[in-house]
């Protein structure tokens, strides 16, 4: 994939979608919280990388939708299936980070 004239190609791999729809799957969803909870939240320094819809109506309610975490999950075991050895290694990987 090329993003411009001039960059560098950078090509996304297996294990960077599978690292991601992982990061989906498993991500805390405390800043999206502190989005609606905080008077003035520094947004830069939130992940909303979860946050899928935010609402507020006349009175006051907030409402937020995250991602659809069994949809990653479920994307996330197809890609197992399909690459099994590397599936493998990669999930050692992430419960040695979870430790």
């Amino acid at each position: 994939m090329k993003k411009g004239k001039g960059k560098q190609e950078k090509s996304i791999s297996r294990q960077d979608v599978a690292r991601r729809l992982a990061e989906l799957a498993y991500g805390r969803a405390n800043d999206c919280v502190r989005l609606v909870l905080e008077e003035q939240p520094e947004l830069d320094a939130l992940d909303l990388s979860l946050l899928s819809e935010v609402r507020r109506n006349d009175k006051g309610t907030v409402e937020i939708r995250l991602i659809d975490r069994l949809q990653a999950l479920e994307q996330l075991a197809a890609l197992a299936e399909a690459d099994n050895s590397g599936m493998e290694a990669f999930l050692r990987v992430m419960e040695g980070a979870e430790a």
